[in-house]
């Protein structure tokens, strides 16, 4: 019996020893992949959070084509910028914050179906809204603005939508709008597109791949949503442009 209850004991350390071990080893490699990749793929999912991607857009617009605002002091850009900025960063950030703190939705970062859907009405309303606000307060504004904007409302309705059946990714659908709008200024032949769509394109596969590393997406959830930011940016371009 002592012997029984001395190997025990061996046994009960070696697994403790083996537990620790892969406790080791996990905070090493997670998922197969090393921490310092697991780092740049949390740090680019939020530096192209969908969040951002309508303002990196217009900035864009605003700063570094040649025509669309052509003769708009830095006064009225800045103006643009900030009103794009409250109107699709500051309000849905904030709203999701409120539905927390009310206990609406379980968490900030929406990882579950339900939890996704009051933020995206809320961000439909201001998406909307934005969309009006070119159309009808600033006439001066070219058409590729509220053209965007209506794109970007159209994606959270198919984001919406397509959340009864499964999670679409948020940050596909992003990067897939702004990959769609730079193919139609390239098709509307405004401006050499060269060094924008190259940077497009890596922003867009460095974007699709930190999500597969640190999400769980599936691809399918990731390639749809590429599939439908794009698309529906060239639905809002027929229709507006």
């Amino acid at each position: 019996m002592i012997a029984d209850d001395g190997q025990q004991t061996t046994d009960n350390r070696k697994l403790t020893m083996g537990n620790e071990q892969q406790a080791i080893e996990g905070n090493t490699v997670v998922g197969g992949q090393s921490p310092v990749v697991v780092f740049f793929a949390h740090f680019f999912s939020y530096v192209f959070h969908p969040l951002f991607i309508p303002i990196y857009t217009i900035a864009f617009l605003i700063f570094f084509h040649p025509s669309y605002f052509a003769g708009f002091s830095p006064y009225d850009k800045s103006r643009i910028l900030l009103t794009t900025a409250l109107n699709t960063v500051f309000f849905p950030a904030f709203a999701v914050l409120l539905m927390k703190g009310l206990g609406f939705i379980k968490s900030i970062f929406l990882r579950s179906q339900q939890d996704r859907i009051g933020p995206y009405l809320t961000s439909m309303i201001f998406y909307f809204w934005t969309a009006w606000v070119f159309f009808k307060t600033e006439p001066r504004l070219a058409l590729i603005m509220p053209s965007f904007m209506v794109g970007v409302f159209l994606t959270t309705v198919v984001g919406l939508l397509s959340n009864i059946y499964f999670k679409i990714s948020m940050h596909a659908m992003g990067v897939g709008g702004m990959l769609g709008l730079f193919l139609i200024i390239m098709q509307y032949n405004t401006m050499w597109m060269a060094w924008p769509l190259c940077i497009a394109l890596l922003v867009t596969g460095i974007t699709l791949t930190s999500r597969m590393i640190v999400s769980d997406h599936t691809p399918k959830e990731i390639y749809l949503g590429l599939f439908f930011g794009l698309l529906c940016q060239v639905a809002a371009a027929v229709f507006v442009l």
